[in-house]
């Protein structure tokens, strides 16, 4: 059974996953509160499984220091006291793992304070989205003016976004927001993501390449950044 824990922003997310079906997950909006919900939360969905644990997955950021901090060193502190693997995925990787499979552009956005967004490009590979390139901090008017041919935006889009967005779309631009309830980062789609990497390392030592000690967040400069 494999725990995933995604607390890289105010939306936290639990799941649990044993390769084929989701067992248990929680989604949930927090106000900078991780500290106190994360360990509770783990241990009601841990006690609902009977499952033992072999393997964490952990969002890694781009995401807020508080968040991340204690999301990854929760993750990384259970998965050496169990003595198993720990698989961080970036926050972008998460967001385009849940994505439908479609013709085009993908990309995914992350909030990076002060009217700023972090954003990846994916496209399609083998059925599966894989990074273009790597993930810029930009903001909504730049990204929007890059975007060539059919594309579909997730992740984190505010309200300035999706009013630029329709402006895009009333210029003409082939770009289509995600619906709403496809948007938000979900731990299951993290646990997903993390078992088709697993199998894909199947010849190599899952637990040498998964070293809980390497893995280590990716911090947005954000206002709570010091």
């Amino acid at each position: 059974m494999l725990l995933a824990i995604d607390t890289a922003t105010q939306m936290l997310s639990i799941a649990l996953h044993d390769g084929a079906e989701i067992h248990y997950e929680q989604v949930w909006r927090t106000s900078n509160n991780h500290t106190i919900e994360l360990a509770p939360a783990v241990e009601a969905a841990i006690a609902r499984s009977p499952a033992v644990l072999t393997a964490l997955a952990v969002a890694i950021g781009p995401g807020t220091y508080s968040g991340l901090r204690v999301g990854v060193s929760f993750a990384k502190g259970l998965a050496l006291t169990l003595g198993i693997p720990l698989i961080g995925i970036t926050t972008l990787d998460i967001l385009a793992a849940g994505q439908p499979n479609t013709a085009g552009t993908l990309i995914a956005v992350a909030g990076a304070g002060r009217s700023r967004i972090i954003a990846g490009a994916y496209q399609q590979k083998a059925k599966r989205w894989k990074p273009r390139h790597a993930a810029e901090t930009t903001t909504w008017a730049a990204l929007l003016a890059s975007l060539d041919g059919t594309t579909l935006i997730t992740g984190e889009v505010d309200a300035d976004g999706r009013a630029r967005i329709e402006e895009a779309q009333a210029g003409g631009a082939q770009v289509t927001l995600a619906p709403a309830p496809q948007r938000p980062r979900r731990a299951s789609w993290l646990a997903e993501e993390a078992w088709s990497r697993m199998r894909e390392d199947t010849e190599r030592l899952i637990g040498e390449v998964y070293d809980p000690v390497s893995v280590a967040p990716v911090y947005a400069r954000t206002r709570d950044l010091p």
